[in-house]
């Protein structure tokens, strides 16, 4: 007999859009107050989880159709490239730059490649975590 779980359905709709966002405000706001790549790839996974605890391992892979050992394989390269990159111009190992663009709507805004290295811890983060409790899920 199948769970009728309409109301959990209903809310992960709404939640996970919620954690979704919330996960990308703590990326970007982790230059400036607590967050970063990990915890934001933490929540970001979060609601990743929660999408397969409310709905099948199939429909999210409808809507999703990510192999997450190949988006943590993505992140680390992302940050292993930053760090190895700043040896190619002669500077410390991790050396992070920063520059100024002017963006056509927004103005003047600051990149820095540690948006990219954090880019990189993010994705290994949300992809080991599903991972993991994908794993997990397989083991009854």
């Amino acid at each position: 007999m199948k769970i009728n779980d309409v109301i959990l359905r209903t809310i992960t709709k709404t939640v996970v859009f919620i954690i979704l966002t919330l996960g990308i405000y703590l990326f970007f706001a982790g230059h400036h107050a607590p967050g970063g790549g990990f915890i934001g790839g933490l929540v970001l996974a979060s609601g990743i989880v929660l999408l397969y605890l409310a709905y099948d391992i199939e429909t999210v892979h409808k809507g999703m159709p990510f192999d997450f050992k190949k988006v943590a394989a993505l992140g680390v390269l992302l940050a292993t490239g930053t760090a190895i990159g700043s040896l190619f111009f002669d500077v410390p190992f991790l050396t992070q730059t920063h520059s100024y663009i002017n963006v056509p709507i927004f103005g003047k805004m600051g990149f820095s490649t540690v948006t990219i290295f954090e880019a990189g811890v993010a994705l290994t983060v949300v992809g080991v975590v599903v991972t993991i409790i994908l794993s997990i899920s397989e083991d009854e």
